[in-house]
């Protein structure tokens, strides 16, 4: 009983993670967040064999999964703002040049 509810769990979440309002960095971290709840959920159960360690698990999975999801989300060219300086010493912030992508700052 306690896996059709852990299966339906999982696949109502994951139709609410597809929705298209999110960022590319959201998604991510709602599909880690599911994936590391569950894991963790299976995880939990099977060391502890209680609820109480499969609520651990699930809890523990999915911060793991959401963190690891939010932080491998890739950054896209132009939307890294870099702070430069000018030659009469003004300070400015513009999109970062190549130099800053190729660790050549």
């Amino acid at each position: 009983m306690f896996t059709k509810k852990a299966i339906l769990a999982v696949l109502m979440t994951a139709a609410l993670a597809g929705c298209e309002t999110q960022t590319e960095g959201q998604q991510r971290a709602t599909t880690g967040a599911l994936l590391g709840g569950a894991g963790g959920a299976l995880v939990g159960q099977a060391i502890g064999g209680n609820t109480k360690s499969t609520v651990i698990g699930a809890a523990s999975g999915a911060l793991l999964g959401a963190v690891v999801g939010s932080a491998t989300t890739p950054q896209r060219r132009g939307d890294q703002l870099c702070r430069y300086q000018d030659r009469y010493g003004r300070i400015y912030t513009a999109p970062c040049d190549d130099r800053y992508y190729n660790g050549n700052y």
